[in-house]
């Protein structure tokens, strides 16, 4: 019942914290506590009731080797694609080095443990901690996006800030198409109608401003000129908001404003607009299917490299827990 009991009180601090802001990580944390706990207790009881419940949950737990060896699969499989769709940048190989770090890290700490040396040993338990918080803290970042994007679906904003991302040849590219195609939609379905700002400048290896091409794709889609004031400037997510922000104020749309990316940029978005202090939610457009994981996995390390001194706070403990290892191994 211990784990029952700790799933509610996470429920309600989901709850109660995801009431207050609906941008805010620690909101994913709650929500994984309580769906973790709640299925631990779930199978406690089921094991203390049901006779024999205990080979299922064994039969699970063999399961798990098996997953991970699908996962490095997949992971591996995509990164090919990625490289062989996308070209060969960092950005485009993190899933297919996700995909070897998970295939080489349990073989690498089974070779330290086998040196049985009390430096070996420490560095081994470091590892395993290190992959384990930053498996957690992907799998909640992972679970609060896909949540947090099913959230705001049924905003009615008073302007739509759509994000740039990099044209081709002037273009607007499928993956922006998707961005802007959502902002129509919202316009559409949405009384009074809202501003369309899009919002992009000027990158190194394009040809114009990113929202100067995205406001003539809306044109041509047959939103009203009245309704679209493109922003040119911006270099990043927090200055498309900021920018668009004043635009909004600017043009008297006082109200919500809500910013539209691709699906696996919805959290990321949401968390600098609140770092700013902006009245604005974000939802997401679809998503090529073989781009999200790596996109995904680009967007968690931006969130890590965001927050570098809470994670290395919350590492500490296990920092200690390592020191207590090697000085145990020393003392043998």
């Amino acid at each position: 019942m211990g784990m029952l009991l700790l799933a509610a009180v996470a429920a309600l601090l989901y709850m109660r914290w995801r009431s207050r802001d609906r941008r805010m990580l620690r909101n994913g944390v709650a929500l994984c506590a309580a769906v973790g706990c709640g299925a631990l207790g779930l199978l406690q009881l089921l094991g203390q009731l049901v006779p024999g419940f205990g080979f299922v949950t064994l039969g699970l737990l063999l399961l798990l080797p098996a997953s991970v060896v699908v996962l490095c699969g997949f992971l591996v499989a995509n990164g090919v694609t990625m490289l062989r769709r996308e070209g060969r940048r960092l950005s485009n190989m993190l899933s297919l080095l996700a995909g070897i770090a998970l295939a080489v890290l349990p073989v690498l700490g089974l070779r330290l443990v086998l040196f049985q040396e009390p430096w070996s040993i420490a560095l081994a338990v470091l590892l395993f901690f290190a992959s384990a918080y930053v498996g957690v803290s992907f799998l909640v970042f992972l679970s609060y996006a896909w949540v947090y994007g099913r959230s705001t679906r049924h905003e009615h904003p008073a302007a739509v800030v759509v994000l740039g991302s990099r044209i081709i040849d002037g273009r607007v590219p499928p993956l922006l198409r998707a961005r802007l195609d959502r902002a129509i939609e919202v316009h559409r379905e949405t009384e009074p109608k809202p501003l369309l700002i899009p919002s992009g400048g000027q990158g190194p290896d394009e040809s114009r401003p990113e929202g100067e091409a995205m406001a003539e794709h809306l044109l041509a889609s047959g939103v009203p000129a009245a309704d679209v004031v493109p922003e040119p400037r911006a270099l990043n997510t927090a200055q498309n908001l900021e920018y668009s922000r004043r635009i909004q104020v600017e043009a008297g749309r006082d109200g919500t404003l809500l910013a539209v990316t691709n699906t696996y940029h919805v959290l990321r978005a949401a968390l600098l607009a609140r770092r700013a202090g902006l009245r604005a939610e974000v939802t997401g457009a679809p998503t090529a299917r073989y781009f999200i994981p790596s996109a995904f996995l680009r967007e968690f390390v931006a969130v890590m490299k965001g927050h570098l001194f809470l994670h290395a706070v919350l590492f500490l403990p296990f920092l200690a827990a390592t020191g207590l290892v090697l000085v145990a191994a020393l003392g043998r």
